[in-house]
């Protein structure tokens, strides 16, 4: 593969414009092929830089991913912690 194919590899989309689903796919591709060594060296040094691109997309939309479950986790935290004062109120004082 030329390092012209390497960057256009995705239909030309770019890194930040891809799925999580999507640049995951190209990094394996790009990694099976890397692995080969067929590729030129222009070639090769093109597809590491495109696939240094696809891991920095995958990472930052993992993290953002990380940060709504945590924001739904304590949500729900805060909701339970609600509701086990209300419903666990009467308890407290008796011994």
């Amino acid at each position: 593969m030329s390092a012209d194919k390497a960057e256009n590899k995705a239909g030309g989309k770019q890194p930040a414009s891809m799925s999580f689903e999507e640049a995951l796919a190209e990094l394996e591709e790009i990694v099976v092929q890397l692995e080969r060594g067929s590729e030129s060296l222009a070639a090769g040094v093109a597809l590491y830089e495109r696939g240094v691109a696809l891991k920095m997309r995958c990472e930052a939309l993992l993290r953002e991913a990380q940060m709504k479950v945590e924001q739904i986790e304590l949500r729900a935290g805060k909701a339970a912690g609600v509701s086990a004062m209300t419903d666990g109120g009467s308890d407290q004082g008796d011994g």
